[in-house]
């Protein structure tokens, strides 16, 4: 299989992750059959000898000497580095090996200097971070002056542009080690212990001689052959033999996409393996775009999104009204889910300090029996956030490609806070799963072609989409002298827009970045896109205009006008409703379901009529109102589509 990717002109490469389930396996020395339990317990085996080396590798290079070589990227000759991290951390010399009595081949011992120097190499940002904070201590660690603030961003390396929320966050813990330790922490290192990492199978850090993949004949399906020990501790090579593990990969992976060596690792009984495959996609630009979907975040209301376009002439004009993406009900499960972790959590603290020291309490296996429990619900919230992230961003994708847009415009929240807001808001903000959102959507959008640009966050709710001039917010429409956050109304005279807040946002945040496309820049470390700052002068042009064009085609009249009918009612169909047996008066035989039908389908209870009024109770099981990957979740279809023509009223008569 060749691993060069051919790419046309307007395309770039990109690598995605796929995940899939190694289910059975063929020892090729014996032939011998591998189920799903077998199989997961070789793996686990491996999997364990790579994990005690990664610990030992850890424990010896943790601290700010060893980390600030590693992530220099020149050696003690001033030679550069491999990229790959276990060649890098053999360049240093840095090695390690099997447990004594323990036979592996050198490509276990890769796999462990390759997880040990991604950690190493990840910890140095946040050391840097640490290190800054230490070396500019406030005076009120809870509070900074602005001096203070110039000068911490200035000792951290690219500080300039870090969120607030991060500092504050390393200020806090550098607090509570002086609180604890009555002194400052002289660096990270000393402030946290050596990281825990999962029990993995990086691959990729192998050759052939360990580890081979490739497609097999049958079309969607892979082969991938790898080294497994036979027992625990295998005491020489003939405790190691190849199994061959059939792979289905997921149908997101392209038939034409190169395939790379997985991770595999161990998750409730099952082998999971995340295969790495390049594609070619279109290439996504920085600028020159004429159609953005704007996304403003909610709470109630996740996400909120409209196109915009800029013409020729400057003037930037809304596609439509724009939709909501609603998932009240899917986010007041999660706060559920979070108030009984909460509870358990003070549970088994509270079993903690009675069981103290001593060992056979009468309380350690109820202890045990939380501690199980708070794992469960910790996979449930971890497993709704995630279902939530992919459904939100999966419906902003699809927004821009109905739109027609070649760029998604979100507001920056990193840097936001819940502050002042109340407890209940405050809590439910610092359980958003925005940057789950961000990540998910940048790859969706990226197989089409689509960029992602975050903007700016500031004044985009409190100013004019039309005219910039702030706005005053009230309650309600109908309620414009209680004050509120949720109805936007301008002051300006020759203005007087209205609308919801977070409509007017997506307005600003769309016009926004159409106006600074050109001060757009791509993060070298990460590869997002990014406007950074905003223009003043730029700003001023970023305003929804509200002239319409009007057409330039003669509509002169050129005949008699159409005479109308004289009935009170227009006919609504085109024929007379059919004859049904005789039986109980004042039924229709006609609609939009058949009501023949002793039991309806639940859509036709749901919506019998386009006037129909439903009134939006929440149900328990969500089923009578929702749609979409959850009961509770409702998203709005794009309003700039021009609906369907009826051509079932306003016949005339038919006599």
């Amino acid at each position: 299989m060749s691993r060069k990717l051919q790419l046309a002109d307007g395309e770039t490469s990109r690598t995605a992750c796929a995940r899939a389930v190694l289910r059975t396996g063929v020892d090729e020395k014996t032939g011998e059959f591998l189920p799903t339990t077998v199989l997961a317990e070789r793996i686990d085996w491996a999997a364990d000898l790579v994990s005690g080396m990664v610990a030992d590798l850890l424990a010896e290079h943790w601290n700010t000497k060893d980390v600030d070589v590693l992530a220099s990227g020149e050696d003690a000759g001033g030679r550069k580095l491999p990229s790959n991290a276990w060649m890098a951390m053999r360049r240093l010399g840095w090695i390690t090996a099997p447990p004594e009595g323990v036979q592996a081949n050198d490509r276990i011992i890769r796999m462990a200097q390759e997880q040990a120097g991604r950690t190493l190499r990840s910890t140095k940002w946040r050391a840097d971070v640490t290190a800054g904070v230490i070396a500019t201590r406030p005076g009120d660690p809870a509070r900074r002056t602005a001096q203070e603030w110039d000068a911490v961003r200035e000792a951290i390396p690219g500080g300039e542009y870090l969120p607030s929320s991060v500092i504050k966050s390393r200020t806090r813990q550098v607090a509570a080690f002086e609180r604890k330790h009555g002194r400052m922490p002289a660096d990270l290192f000393e402030a946290e212990a050596e990281p825990r990492t999962a029990k993995m199978l990086l691959l990729a850090a192998c050759d052939g001689q360990q580890a081979t993949i490739e497609r097999a004949d049958e079309p969607g399906r892979a082969l991938l052959r790898l080294q497994l020990p036979t027992r625990p501790n295998p005491a020489s090579y003939k405790d190691w033999t190849w199994v061959a593990c059939p792979i289905q990969p997921p149908p997101t992976v392209p038939a034409s996409a190169v395939l790379h060596l997985p991770t595999l690792h161990i998750k409730q009984g099952k082998v999971h393996a995340d295969i790495a495959f390049t594609h070619a996609v279109p290439k996504a630009q920085r600028s020159g775009h004429t159609i953005a979907l704007g996304i403003d975040w909610g709470l109630g209301t996740l996400l909120s999104a409209g196109a915009a376009r800029l013409h020729d002439n400057g003037i930037i004009t809304a596609l439509g009204a724009g939709g909501q993406f609603r998932a009240a009900g899917v986010l007041a499960r999660q706060h559920r889910l979070r108030r009984h972790s909460e509870h358990l959590h003070a549970k088994a603290d509270q079993y903690e300090r009675l069981i103290g020291d001593s060992d056979g309490h009468a309380l350690e296996v109820k202890h045990q029996v939380l501690r199980d429990e708070i794992g469960h619900v910790s996979l449930r919230r971890s497993n709704l956030n995630d279902a939530l992230a992919r459904a939100s961003a999966r419906w902003a994708v699809d927004q821009a490609v109905a739109a027609r847009a070649t760029v998604i415009y979100i507001e920056d929240l990193r840097s936001m806070e819940a502050l002042g807001m109340g407890r209940t808001h405050n809590t439910r903000m610092s359980q958003q799963v925005r940057g789950q959102i961000v990540d998910r959507m940048r790859h969706l959008a990226a197989e089409v072609g689509i960029a992602v640009v975050t903007v700016p966050a500031r004044n985009t709710s409190k100013h004019c989409p039309q005219c910039l001039t702030p706005l005053r917010h009230r309650k309600a429409p109908d309620r414009r002298t209680t004050p509120g956050w949720k109805w936007a109304i301008c002051p300006n005279p020759d203005c007087r827009w209205q609308g919801d807040r977070d409509q007017g946002a997506w307005r600003r945040i769309a016009a926004r970045g159409l106006a600074h496309q050109t001060k757009t820049a791509c993060d070298r470390a990460s590869g997002t896109m990014v406007i950074r700052s905003v223009v003043d002068k730029l700003e001023a042009k970023a305003a929804i205009s509200t002239a319409i064009e009007t057409s330039r085609k003669d509509r002169s009249k050129t005949g008699p006008t159409r005479p109308r009918t004289t009935r009170s009612a227009p006919r609504r169909r085109r024929a007379p409703s059919p004859t049904r047996p005789s039986g109980l008066a004042g039924k229709r035989p006609e609609g939009h379901a058949n009501t023949a039908r002793r039991c309806l389908p639940r859509a036709a209870h749901r919506d019998q009529g386009v006037n129909t009024s439903v009134k939006h109770t929440h149900q328990p099981r969500g089923a009578a109102l929702g749609a979409g990957f959850h009961l509770h979740a409702h998203a709005s279809p794009p309003q700039w589509a021009e609906p369907a023509p009826d051509t079932t009223s306003c016949m005339g008569s038919l006599n």
